[in-house]
């Protein structure tokens, strides 16, 4: 079995050197690290393709989001993110809806929806829940995905008065204020390192996966 607590323990000395050159002299940890958490995507994918076979066909190495921080418009930012992803339906899904996994120290989570998307898709996504957002609520209370998740994440964006073109006394208008829309929960180290974790991953999959398809036929349906 893979030592998953290499990869916390590299996560944290990377945190605290963060630079190019500590990174230049720990290039072989760092591989080592990324292998390690490949090969746990190996697993999460096989286990995965059981309820989906499109995730038969991903390249573990897609589902990955680079380690360096973009820092063109952000310079502040640290050179390296101090955390390591996996979107199993591969990268061309952020733009999208995905299921996503972000592990580092004190800081993991697992979850899915689409976070900010683009005007023209939060306005498809708003037009699906004017016409049927008692499924989207119906999926939101379900016993399985409360207890999992609680519920859709709020931020500190989402509207207080009812957007263009939408009643404020409109049936659905809190979910419709939303401007993001994702249901995570955090992960502790010990989750993450535990020979369960897989479980784990499906188990958070399949509470997800009514929102992810409601999110995705918004989305993709044609006006």
């Amino acid at each position: 079995m893979v030592n998953k607590s290499y990869i916390f323990q590299f996560l944290r000395d990377l945190r605290n050197n963060n630079s190019k050159e500590w990174m230049d002299e720990n290039r072989e940890r760092y591989h080592s690290m990324k292998e390690c958490w490949l090969h746990e995507i190996e697993l999460i994918l096989a286990r995965l393709s059981k309820h989906n076979s499109d995730f038969e066909r991903v390249n573990p190495k897609k589902t990955l989001s680079r380690i360096n921080n973009n820092r063109r418009f952000h310079p502040d930012k640290p050179v390296y993110k101090d955390r390591i992803t996996c979107s199993p339906a591969g990268r061309k899904a952020y733009d999208i809806s995905t299921f996503f996994i972000s592990i580092g120290p004190g800081e993991s989570f697992i979850g899915g929806g689409i976070y900010h998307p683009q005007k023209e898709l939060l306005e498809k996504i708003r037009a699906a829940i004017d016409y049927d957002g008692q499924l989207l609520k119906a999926i939101i209370n379900q016993n399985d995905f409360v207890s999992f998740y609680g519920a859709l994440n709020v931020y500190d964006d989402k509207l207080v008065t009812s957007p263009q073109n939408y009643n404020k006394n409109h049936k659905y208008i809190d979910l419709i204020n939303h401007k993001s829309f994702t249901a995570t929960t955090p992960l502790t180290e010990e989750q993450v390192t535990s020979s369960k974790f897989v479980d784990l991953v499906e188990e958070a999959y399949l509470k997800f996966r009514d929102l992810d398809q409601f999110l995705i036929k918004a989305i993709t349906m044609k006006a």
